[in-house]
């Protein structure tokens, strides 16, 4: 249970509460334990109107408290505490962190495989099974789930989150506030292979990947993505990042900071990507080119080039009946021979 006023405390991390100073003290000690939908919450939860046009679902909601732009204050049900903030989906996405159920792990589980060399700081919690190898920093308050692996050398900075059956390779470095969900591969080596004369025959020969991986501060990354580590030089990963899950990231890639990418997106090798990028889903980008800062790829958007200009990008075809498709596929083809 968290009160109306730890509340507000948080969300003002991020904008003011533009009537905090006309609510009683009354409202400000009322208890709220979780979020609800405006159709569905009831009088101790939390709700949102982000969008307009939910607005005739207001008038009804059982909500406890309401997050809502000054324009419909005056809708809010008197039943509900109304919090007026600028932008109510930022509130509603600061303020929902502190219903999160946290886990009640502490220290250091008996089961846990912890190199003597290593150093762990106050107030770390290392989970059931997990390894950590020789060497190894882990930065004050930071969280390993069970079976999680930190190979030699690694640093993991402060107040990270790991989960449960990650693997974080030897000699990467971790930044504060970083989130590795469930199943992500840190580090693992990069897909680098020569050609024999006759792979056929003779196969080929592996590259050893020399390289780190190098992850900034507050960067959320999502379940059973792979970031691999560099060939030679380090793949970086700038502060404030958001990846989905699935995602793979090849050896050598830069992804500046701020940018977001949505699951299945596949990035091959070295190459970079700007700062503030948004990403969409099974977007497929080429090795060895750069993106600007500030472009915006839709789903399913195929990469091969660089892009030097912000904006918006897109390729592919939306779905239509096969029969269809496949005369304007011929149609397309007969285009590229004019």
């Amino acid at each position: 249970m968290i009160t109306i006023e730890q509340l507000i405390t948080k969300i003002e991390q991020c904008q003011p509460v533009l009537n905090k100073s006309e609510l009683s003290t009354e409202q400000l000690h009322t208890r709220l334990n979780g979020v609800g939908s405006l159709t569905d919450a009831d009088g101790a939860q939390l709700s949102f109107l982000a969008d307009p046009r939910y607005i005739s679902s207001l008038a009804n909601s059982q909500a406890g408290a309401m997050l809502v732009t000054e324009p419909y204050r005056d809708q809010v049900p008197v039943t509900s505490i109304a919090l007026v903030v600028a932008t109510p989906y930022l509130a509603y996405a600061s303020g929902s962190q502190l219903f999160v159920l946290n886990s009640a792990n502490t220290g250091i589980h008996p089961t846990a495989v912890v190199a003597d060399s290593a150093v762990i700081s106050d107030e770390v919690s290392i989970g059931p099974y997990c390894v950590i190898g020789e060497q190894v920093h882990i930065g004050e308050r930071s969280c390993i789930d069970s079976h999680a692996v930190v190979e030699a050398h690694s640093q993991i900075g402060t107040d990270a989150v790991i989960k449960s059956h990650v693997v974080i390779g030897h000699d990467c470095r971790i930044g504060n506030h970083v989130r590795l969900h469930t199943g992500v591969s840190i580090g693992a080596e990069g897909f680098g292979f020569a050609p024999t004369g006759d792979p056929s025959s003779s196969g080929w020969v592996r590259i050893a990947q020399l390289g780190r991986v190098i992850i900034g501060n507050h960067v959320r990354i999502g379940s059973h993505t792979c970031v691999d580590r560099g060939a030679i030089d380090d793949t970086v990963i700038g502060n404030h990042v958001i990846i989905d899950n699935l995602v793979q990231i090849a050896h050598n890639v830069r992804i500046g900071h701020g940018t977001a990418i949505a699951a299945k997106t596949g990035i091959a090798g070295s190459t970079t990507i700007g700062k503030r990028c948004i990403i969409g889903g099974a977007v497929g980008i080429n090795g060895h080119i750069e993106i600007a800062d500030d472009v915006i790829l839709s789903g399913m958007t195929m990469v091969t080039k660089s892009i030097k200009t912000a904006g918006s990008y897109s390729s592919g075809t939306a779905a239509m009946p096969t029969a269809k498709w496949r005369r304007a596929a011929v149609r397309f083809r007969q285009l590229g021979n004019e």
